[in-house]
């Protein structure tokens, strides 16, 4: 395949300014970037970086609040062929450390508020930093100003980049503590992306995620693949995305269960969200009672939930058909997926845009790829249709008295109990049975929650083994800042050592 005809991402902003060149591309607030907007900026940004020596395959780590002015750097960084490695604004000297480390990085970009500790990292580690600025300012020795001294917003020369390089690296902390790079290729990035030929109107999505975030950049893909919008906020808020949609008449929103049930909570009334039409959720546990709930609330909308990871994008697909159906279920894979489970339930995803592996970790990337099926960690099994259904993490599941038991299964049969506000399951160490069941719960307000009240709750939909044998009651439970997934993990070393406090 000659380089003009492969699928790089830096293409999809030169064919949108030119075929759209007014439509919005981007927005935050008041401020808005067109697609030719994004594109020149893209390009007078590549022509400074490129003077900074920056050159294909170079690493350029972006740590930087969500902003607009992010957005033209991942563009300049994908026409120059260098690789775009976002860093989460919320972490703090030693977790930035760590990931800096790992990535060493040929460039180090910051916004104002990290601009001081990124030059001292920067300098600590031998790479180089320099401030961001802002769209349209002037502020000396910022990258901005370079860009707007150059002025140059012709497309800078076309390196000699193939679809299989590295376009983005997405950092995830592993269960050890030490990040990990996931790579993806501009190939993979495209497909991820793609969505036909037959759309009928530009997608017009608001995205919850913040800018560091795989999913926040997938959702932009998707939507300027369409020609359409993203619509960013500057926190995941009910009334900031509910504004967001209504302003920029938003036909597509996709958030986390967490965040649905804050917008379900919110005064929906006072925003016009008539233009919603696909209502999309997935990442952890959808109760089908939320499902009822987005239907009533937003009536004409399809919703879908969607499986996958920073690592092998959307393995499955749970389509509006399906979600009322099929509770509990993923649904079948995703087009141009295989699923397979292996002896122990594991979950092995094989596609055409998988990752690459991890960022010089060959030992992490042996352990995950094997034969070209990423091995995920959760653990599923199928019905008798072929839909899939998420048990619970491999090294989760609980082995007491020699049975396995999958955390999730446990929670569905207590989520239901009227004083259950929310639940996570857990296996803790028992020098009798190994582990036990431990059903970590945030009571309803005014509750009043036993072990023995939720142990009858399980009825006959447990067997006795898998019904908790300890109850911990918590104000709230730890979830990750950008995706709101349960840390079972870290509920386990929290409450591993210390007393019982119901049995």
């Amino acid at each position: 395949m000659s380089a003009s005809h492969s699928l790089r991402i830096g293409d999809v902003f030169r064919r949108n300014a030119a075929a759209a060149p007014r439509a919005v591309a981007a927005s935050l607030g008041a401020r808005q970037l067109t697609h030719a907007e994004l594109d020149q900026a893209g390009n007078r940004l590549a022509h400074a970086l490129a003077a900074q020596r920056i050159v294909r395959g170079d690493r350029v780590v972006c740590w930087a609040e969500t902003s607009l002015e992010v957005l033209p750097v991942f563009v300049a960084l994908a026409k120059l062929g260098a690789v775009f490695a976002p860093l989460s604004a919320r972490l703090g000297e030693d977790e930035a450390r760590a990931v800096l480390t790992s990535a060493r990085p040929a460039l180090l970009l910051a916004d104002a508020e990290r601009g001081e500790l990124a030059r001292s990292l920067a300098k600590e580690l031998g790479a180089r930093a320099l401030a961001l600025g802002r769209l349209g300012g002037r502020e000396p020795g910022t990258l901005y100003d370079l860009a707007a001294g150059a002025a140059a917003s012709e497309p800078p020369p076309a390196p000699e980049l193939r679809e299989s390089d590295p376009h983005v690296i997405f950092f995830t902390s592993g269960s050890t503590g030490r990040p990990k790079g996931v790579v993806i290729s501009h190939r993979a990035s495209w497909l991820r992306s793609f969505q036909g030929v037959f759309r009928d109107e530009p997608e017009r999505t608001v995205c919850m995620f913040p800018l560091f975030h795989m999913a926040a950049f997938t959702l932009a893909l998707a939507a300027w693949q369409t020609r359409g919008e993203i619509a960013l906020v500057a926190s995941a808020s009910a009334e900031e995305i509910l504004e967001a949609a209504a302003r920029r008449r938003a036909n597509r929103l996709y958030c986390i269960p967490a965040v649905w049930h804050r917008i379900l909570e919110a005064d929906t009334g006072r925003f016009d969200v008539a233009s919603l039409r696909e209502l999309d959720t997935g990442t952890s546990a959808t109760p089908i009672e939320l499902i009822r709930a987005l239907k009533a609330r937003f009536p004409g909308t399809r919703t879908r939930i969607y499986y996958g990871s920073t690592e092998v994008g959307s393995a499955t697909t749970l389509g509006d058909a399906d979600v009322l159906r099929k509770p509990g279920s993923v649904g079948p894979p995703s087009p141009g997926v295989d699923l397979k489970l292996t002896a122990a339930g594991e979950i092995c995803v094989r596609s055409a845009y998988l990752t690459d592996g991890y960022f010089e970790d060959p030992e992490s990337t042996a352990a995950a790829l094997r034969d070209g099926w990423f091995h995920t960690g959760d653990t599923g099994a199928f019905d008798e249709d072929g839909y899939l259904s998420i048990q619970g993490r491999l090294k989760e599941l609980i082995r007491s008295g020699g049975e396995s038991i999958a955390p999730s299964e446990v929670e569905t049969a207590l989520r239901d109990h009227p004083g259950v506000a929310e639940i996570a399951v857990i296996g803790l160490p028992d020098p009798q049975w190994g582990e036990i069941v431990c059903a970590v719960v945030v009571p309803a307000p005014g509750a009043s929650l036993d072990l023995e009240a939720l142990q009858k709750h399980c009825g006959e939909r447990l067997a006795g083994f898998k019904k908790p044998r300890r109850l911990e009651l918590v104000d709230a439970l730890p979830r990750t800042p950008a995706t709101g997934q349960v840390q079972r993990a870290l509920l386990a070393v929290r409450l591993g050592s210390r007393p019982a406090g119901n049995r």
